[in-house]
């Protein structure tokens, strides 16, 4: 094996990622997959001191470029991705160096065989179904099953796991809506414990989704305390980010502080016409929290659409059905959806009645469907001269409930005023298999440190907006969302991140740390993707490196798979 002879990105504007340290310039080595050196260089770009590089160092020209730790996507769904697309283009072409896993209460670990099958059905829509090779999903069972796996097969980039309270669920009552009794909890408490000793960093929750949602607080606040005492953290999808969000918020903060639990609240939004410009109102609440000394930390993505599946805007008791398919074919049951979905508001829909007018398709599994991609729900009807509720039902028929979705509930007032939050951090929430998915599965961290970090204070927003991909506005007005500019946009998605996850070794430039960099343009780093062409790599990305390696060089990716699992106990985590 040769000896690696190291990387020197020679005269680099420096953001360390800590939000703290102005900018500077340095020459910074790296080797063994670590930063070696960190040399600050003078007035004409040289080191102050010697530097003894061995010959067949590589020199990479870094002086009219920024160099800054790797972005960390604190809600990925690449579960299955990093293992059936290796290349995985979508992340590390945004400069995505590491993703935590297992998000929104359900994945596939830990699992039984007959767990594994359904689940494989109920979430197709966010991560595909793969058949090839054929042993796919029979290559693990457990949490730590599933990360060898990974560390095995090589993937792209460093994945964290959380273990999904769904799951725990499943595995002791199916997807049973009654409380857990004593003795079913503890043996929840026991898988998780396990889970977490194989190196999960704590606990996600789906509580808009079967059958995670049928979970009481007191229930979760049990788990809570099983993952409070391995240091990990919560990470819960509220009950409602709609109708009702405050309180479901307040319920999340109300556990942490019974269990000491650190609580990450994810995709921390408030959506639909209910909570527009009230952000300030979730923010006065975390604040009051963190003043009581509650740990709480969040992660936002930087786009006002949602997107999920179809299915999921059904009622709880509907989408846990034993057989959907022949629910939405009985005229009593569907009465009783119709009349939840339009006048009650479904708990699938975050407590708010459907508008058609909001829901695009993203991604259907039935090509006979494809035709429908990239149309709301509303459009889809008004084409076929059909009721819009017909036209969802037979949607979700068609395609076996396996629809992706965009829904444009967001406002900008509330996705800015959150963003600014100094617990923020950043966050994908790409679904990557759709058919058309939303663009901040390509796109989330070139726009934070682009359109928001760059653009905004100087008047130059150009958008897309609301429902469909043609509908523009444009604001000239300036807005400065992070008050320490790039440095402070930097940490966002880099050490405070880390922090969550408790990283040791990841999220900043320092000597000791891991060599998970990237060199990019300040001027000319933007998110390219749409909702017209979601799948356009970042513009102004030179160099990403994760462990070391270059996985993309000079603005191509390498392919290579230079990432590991990340695991608590293990790894650098704490």
């Amino acid at each position: 094996m040769s000896k690696d002879r190291g990387t020197l990105f020679n005269n680099a504007t420096v953001i360390d990622g800590s939000g703290e340290t102005p900018r500077y310039k340095a020459c910074v080595f790296v080797q063994d997959g670590r930063i070696a050196s960190i040399t600050p260089t003078n007035a004409q770009g040289h080191p102050t001191k010697s530097l003894d590089l061995k010959e067949g160092t590589r020199i990479v020209d870094a002086s009219n470029l920024v160099l800054t730790p790797g972005f960390i996507d604190m809600h990925a769904h690449s579960d299955l991705s990093v293992l059936h697309t290796p290349d995985h283009l979508a992340k590390v072409t945004q400069g995505v160096t590491t993703e935590v896993v297992g998000q929104d209460g359900i994945s596939y670990s830990p699992v039984d065989d007959t767990a594994m099958a359904r689940i494989r059905q109920q979430i197709a829509g966010w991560n595909g179904n793969p058949t090839d090779p054929p042993d796919f999903f029979y290559r693990w069972r457990s949490v730590g099953e599933y990360l060898d796996v990974l560390d095995r097969e090589k993937i792209a980039t460093n994945i964290a796991f959380l273990v999904p309270q769904g799951n725990l669920r499943i595995l002791v009552k199916g997807w049973d809506s009654s409380p857990a009794t004593p003795e079913e909890l503890e043996k929840m408490k026991t898988i998780l414990r396990k889970s977490l000793e194989e190196g999960a960093v704590g606990m996600s929750s789906g509580l808009t989704y079967v059958p995670g949602n049928f979970a009481s607080d007191a229930e979760i606040a049990e788990l809570c305390k099983v993952v409070a005492e391995y240091e990990g953290y919560y990470c819960p999808h509220t009950r409602s980010y709609g109708k009702g969000a405050l309180k479901a918020y307040s319920e999340m903060i109300d556990i942490a502080r019974k269990t000491s639990v650190r609580l990450h609240l994810t995709h921390a939004t408030m959506n639909y016409e209910e909570n527009a410009g009230r952000a300030d109102e979730l923010i006065s609440m975390i604040d009051a929290a963190i003043a009581d000394g509650v740990d709480i930390t969040l992660d936002t993505y930087p786009y006002l659409p949602g997107s999920t599946t179809l299915a999921s805007t059904l009622p709880s008791w509907a989408a846990s059905a034993s057989d959907p398919q022949a629910l939405l074919s009985d005229p009593d049951q569907l009465a009783k959806i119709k009349h939840e979905a339009l006048v009650l508001g479904t708990d699938g829909c975050h407590g708010v009645t459907l508008h058609w007018p909001i829901l695009e398709i993203g991604g259907v599994q039935n090509p006979e469907l494809k035709h429908i991609v990239g149309k709301t729900i509303q459009q889809i009807a008004d084409e076929s001269h059909r009721d819009p509720f017909d036209t969802y039902v037979d949607i979700l028929k068609k395609d076996n409930l396996n629809t992706t979705i965009l829904s444009h509930c967001g406002h900008e007032g509330n996705v800015r005023t959150i963003m600014r939050h100094p617990k923020h951090t950043g966050s994908t929430d790409g679904i990557l298999t759709s058919t058309k998915p939303h663009p901040r599965g390509w796109g989330t961290f070139p726009r934070y440190l682009g359109h928001y970090a760059r653009d905004l204070p100087r008047g130059k927003s150009r958008d897309i907006y609301h429902a469909t991909s043609s509908d523009v506005f444009v604001d000239e007005t300036p807005e400065t969302i992070f008050e320490g500019g790039l440095e402070e946009a930097v940490a966002h998605v880099t050490s405070r991140a880390a922090a969550v996850v408790r990283v040791k070794d990841r999220g900043l430039i320092k000597e000791g740390y891991r060599a998970d960099l990237v060199l990019f343009d300040e001027e000319g780093i933007r998110d390219a993707a749409t909702y017209a062409e979601p799948r356009q790599p970042a513009k102004g990305i030179v160099t990403v490196m994760i462990n070391g390696e270059f996985v993309v060089d000079q603005g191509r990716p390498t392919r290579a798979r230079a990432g590991k699992t990340v695991r608590w106990g293990r790894d650098g985590v704490q």
